[in-house]
């Protein structure tokens, strides 16, 4: 796999990190600007609210740019933001700044997905996006962390001047690495055509509730930890780095299945297989170090996810890629609200031993959306299916 997909990965990884670094921050943004934390609190909320808006939106609106100049683009909007976000003394400049940020970002993981499927061939497009999304689950695993350092010997300014720093050297190797493709955004946007074709529709269901289902616990996992499995303090600490770990591993690997089973059988088998782990988790709650085992797992099936469902929209429908890639990112989102909130609401009547039963029922869910998409693609014969998913994506 080509330098250029890495590169375009650590793209993501910029532009990614900025979605939950103020989590990280949060109490030094809040007495910088002297405002309460709650209301610091939905600086997070903006961004990810604007992300799923600005996903489906970035084709319509960059029609006829080349990709690169689309992602070029996308960093320089980026980088104005963070250094906007650094000198702002108000909060709503800052909230403005977030909404630049998450309009960057979404636009930048489009089209570095997109670009890295262009740049190998189609037996390898699964691991692309794999990779591509070994830098969005990195963000959260090391970016997050990294940027809470940054603020303690900086302050919280500094976080956002790094990240700006960051970008303007992903853009400035880009103009040099990644190819100037002919490739532009369609004219048409293809989401009629996508909308409307039950398959890639259950596709897309599988992300929301997959995706809803994980957030269900994973928001709430630090309670859950302390209170059921009885790990408080530097454990709790080591259990989220190795649910990280796991996680950042799980983009290559539902790539690698995904190419490896084909398109069709990784729908299947991802949402199944990650119904099987969060159905352990209860029964392992008390068990140790095979807890923490069967919860790797759960994290690193969690992340496998996006590229399985990506790589089968891109094969199921060449010409909609982009589109469907595009409502993707935006179905990752609406999965994270659905589950934080469904989480939420059951912690008030119902107790933490709860949520991973909750989670299942949107998990086991997704294995009904999974198998409907399955049986969607399978009418016709085999080998129209392996020709779809060895096509190559038309983007023009």
């Amino acid at each position: 796999m080509g330098f250029a997909v890495y590169l375009l990965a650590l793209a993501t990884f910029a532009t990614g990190t900025a979605e939950n670094i103020v989590i990280g921050i949060l109490p030094d943004v809040a007495a910088g600007l002297g405002v309460p934390v709650a209301l610091a609190g939905q600086l997070t909320a903006v961004f990810s609210i604007t992300f799923a808006l600005t996903a489906p939106l970035a084709l319509m609106l960059t029609r006829h740019m080349r990709r690169k100049h689309m992602l070029a683009a996308a960093l320089v909007l980026f980088i104005a933001s963070n250094f906007l976000a650094a000198a702002s003394q108000h909060f709503w400049v800052l909230f403005a700044a977030r909404v630049g940020m998450a309009a960057a970002s979404a636009t930048a993981c489009l089209v570095a997905t997109m670009l890295a499927t262009e740049a190998v061939s189609p037996d390898m497009r699964g691991r692309a996006i794999g990779v591509i999304f070994m830098g969005v689950s990195g963000s959260l695993v090391l970016g997050v962390p990294v940027g809470m350092v940054i603020c303690d010997l900086f302050g919280w300014r500094s976080v956002f001047v790094a990240l700006a720093l960051l970008a303007g050297f992903v853009l400035a190797v880009c103009h040099f690495v990644v190819p100037s493709a002919d490739a532009r955004s369609p004219a048409e946007s293809g989401y009629a055509r996508h909308l409307s074709a039950l398959p890639l529709v259950c596709a897309q269901l599988v992300s929301i509730l997959m995706i809803g289902g994980h957030f269900v616990l994973f928001a709430y996992l630090a309670p859950y930890i302390a209170g059921v499995v009885g790990v408080e303090g530097r454990g709790l600490v080591l259990a989220f780095v190795a649910f990280g770990v796991a996680g950042v591993s799980g983009g290559y690997l539902g790539g690698l299945l995904s190419d490896r089973l084909g398109p069709r059988a990784a729908l299947l088998l991802t949402p199944l297989a990650y119904l099987a782990a969060l159905l352990a988790i209860p029964a392992v709650a008390g068990a140790g170090i095979l807890f923490f085992a069967v919860m790797m797992a759960w994290a690193c099936i969690s992340w496998m996810i996006s590229p399985v469902v990506q790589n089968f929209l891109m094969a199921t429908d060449p010409q909609t890629a982009a589109a469907g890639v595009s409502l993707n990112l935006s179905a990752m989102h609406v999965g994270v609200g659905l589950g934080t909130a469904a989480g939420g609401a059951l912690l008030g009547p119902l107790p933490l031993q709860a949520l991973p039963w909750a989670g299942s029922m949107l998990a086991a869910l997704a294995v009904v959306s999974a198998a409907m998409a399955f049986r969607g693609t399978g009418k016709g014969s085999a080998e129209s299916v392996d020709a779809m998913r060895d096509a190559p994506v038309e983007l023009q």
